[in-house]
């Protein structure tokens, strides 16, 4: 048995849903080779003992001989205790390779979104990526449970035919040819459903997103009135997406009559002939029994096998998504020969922009386009969606280092930074090794009063997204927790947008003790934060057109002025309610 999640997940290969599943077993071949063992085992028990029995009837039972009765009874009680024992270890393996499936699936999608960073919500919905974590791996996992029985259901049927062509040969080749031909006549409702799940599971990731959507909008939905407007579109794309399903569903139907009906008159054909056979003395009432046993065995392997047939589509179907998933690429790859890192406390600069930032202190960054200074900070840590070599740190590129490096030494926290569930200590401090840095980063972030109000302190359970905490409380956790890290250098994007004036006042005093000797860029046009920091450089159409103190552009760049006042007047309004 394997233990879970594995230490690494290995690099998959997807270049096509077939080479994916054909990778992952590979990657789990001795635990599906130790399910495939037991389940050959398992279910050849089941197909020997009709021809047990048979024999028991014709040497103990006809022939009254009760040493042989008692001897077949012992026969058949071993083979039934063989095949309790091996049940059991098919059902732990295939439970295994259940699991292992699924958690490589979410390993790889989940390491994989770490490598693209900020370009996997660029170039897939968030809905196609919950689908993955919820539908697909368990069609992924179930096709490697049913592996092991499917192995037992081949080797079972071949072992049946075997003994029927001892007995009969005509009844022996209606098996070999006969189950073969009813797979074939269940073949052509394949292509269709595959066709139809494919369409559905499409359907289903929209639906996902769209319901993300909804659910991370609430609160602006309510505020403008929209909340029927998007709960009627949901009601459409989910009754789009029902009668998808009722399509794949009819035709699983048929499906599943099938292989009921099918396997039944082939019983039905195999059980007359013998009946016939024996009516003739060509077999011996043994025999007879035999064939009715081996009449309701076949049942087993052919539904299993259209189960395996069933089941392998939607897994190719799944595997199709995470192939897609995993065939992304950040927009920034590594170069092939990395650039020498440049000395701590480097100057960051932009070319572009003419923006210059000197080591160990905080600059704010202002602009009369805020779109162009959120923009400009994502290309300040690499995350901008296009390459260029424009920003550089000590005059070495970013473009020419290692995204590693980059991320290590450059963190933007922006305002489309969430909390992860968990407990909070973890949340904020991952690596569990930086209680004191916690702490610090906690006062400076001006969370008092939100740990106060938790009965457990740091150990609370933080919800998804951490929804049980206001705006307010989420942007100041948000904060700590970048703080803590205490990068090298960090760009921060509007961190005091949604708490009150009094509070914004408390985190602009205590960032720049806090972040003292670090190199700290701000993005943000408040009054409260501009005062406090050491230095501010103005944007205008894309370049930096002044810097200085705060108060000193005031009274030099009209501009400069116009922007902040007009800030400060939003500021008044959304001070008049309660704090965040």
């Amino acid at each position: 048995m394997r233990a879970l999640p594995l230490d690494h997940p290995g690099t998959a290969v997807h270049t096509s849903p077939g080479a994916f599943l054909w990778w992952m077993a590979r990657g789990q071949w001795k635990t599906l080779l130790g399910g495939m063992l037991f389940g050959i085992i398992w279910m050849s028990c089941q197909a020997v003992m009709p021809a047990v029995i048979g024999r028991a009837i014709d040497r103990g039972v006809a022939a009254k001989d009760g040493s042989a009765l008692l001897a077949y009874a012992g026969l058949m009680l071993g083979i039934g205790l063989l095949q309790a024992v091996t049940g059991i270890m098919r059902h732990r393996f295939a439970v295994t390779n259940w699991l292992t499936a699924a958690y490589r699936t979410v390993q790889l999608v989940g390491r994989q979104a770490i490598h693209l960073g900020g370009t996997l919500p660029r170039k897939v919905s968030t809905g196609e990526v919950v689908a993955i974590g919820t539908n697909d791996l368990s069609h992924l996992g179930q096709v490697m449970d049913v592996s092991a029985r499917f192995a037992g259901a081949v080797v079972s049927f071949l072992l049946v035919a075997v003994i029927l062509l001892t007995t009969s040969v005509p009844l022996g080749l209606v098996v070999l040819i006969g189950v073969p031909s009813l797979m074939l006549l269940i073949g052509p409702l394949l292509r269709p459903l595959n066709r139809r799940t494919a369409h559905q599971r499409h359907l289903m990731g929209e639906l996902s997103n769209t319901a993300s959507d909804i659910v991370s909008g609430l609160r602006v939905l309510r505020g403008i009135g929209g909340e029927q407007v998007f709960h009627d579109r949901y009601v459409r794309e989910s009754q789009t997406t029902r009668r998808a399903g009722v399509q794949v569903a009819r035709l699983q139907s048929v499906l599943d009559a099938l292989q009921v009906f099918l396997p039944g008159v082939f019983v039905v054909v195999v059980v007359w002939l013998g009946a016939r056979y024996a009516a003739r003395g060509q077999i011996t009432p043994g025999d007879l029994v035999a064939f009715y046993g081996y009449s309701a065995f076949l049942m087993i392997p052919l539904r299993t096998a259209t189960e395996y047939a069933n089941k392998l589509i939607r897994a190719r179907v799944a595997a199709a998504r995470v192939c897609r998933v995993m065939a992304l690429t950040p927009d920034h790859l590594d170069p092939a020969d990395p650039a020498p890192l440049p000395p701590t406390g480097a100057e960051l600069a932009d070319r572009r922009t003419g923006l210059r930032v000197r080591p160990g202190i905080v600059t704010a960054l202002v602009s009369d386009q805020p779109d162009e200074a959120a923009a400009l900070a994502d290309r300040l840590g690499l995350c901008a969606p296009e390459a260029d070599d424009d920003v550089t740190l000590g005059g070495v590129p970013l473009t020419a280092m290692r995204r590693e490096d980059v991320r290590r030494r450059i963190v933007v926290s922006d305002t489309g930074a969430m909390l992860f569930s968990g407990r909070l200590d973890r949340v904020l401090d991952p690596t569990g090794g930086r209680n004191g840095a916690v702490a610090s980063a906690l006062a400076t972030a001006s969370t008092s009063d939100i740990l106060d109000a938790l009965p457990e302190g740091l150990e609370t359970r933080v919800a998804e997204k951490g929804r049980s905490f206001s705006g307010g409380q989420r942007q100041r956790l948000v904060l700590a927790r970048v703080l803590a890290a205490d990068p090298e250098v960090l760009v921060l994007v509007e961190p005091t947008s949604a708490v009150d004036a009094h509070t914004e006042a408390r985190i602009a005093a205590g960032l720049r003790g806090h972040r003292s000797g670090r190199t700290t860029v701000v993005v943000s046009s408040s009054p409260l934060m501009l005062d406090a920091v050491d230095s501010v450089a103005f944007l205008s159409e894309g370049r930096v057109v002044a810097t200085g103190s705060h108060a000193a552009l005031l009274e030099t760049v009209p501009a400069y002025r116009a922007v902040v006042t007009r800030e400060a007047e939003s500021a008044e309004v959304s001070t008049a309610g309660a704090p965040s």
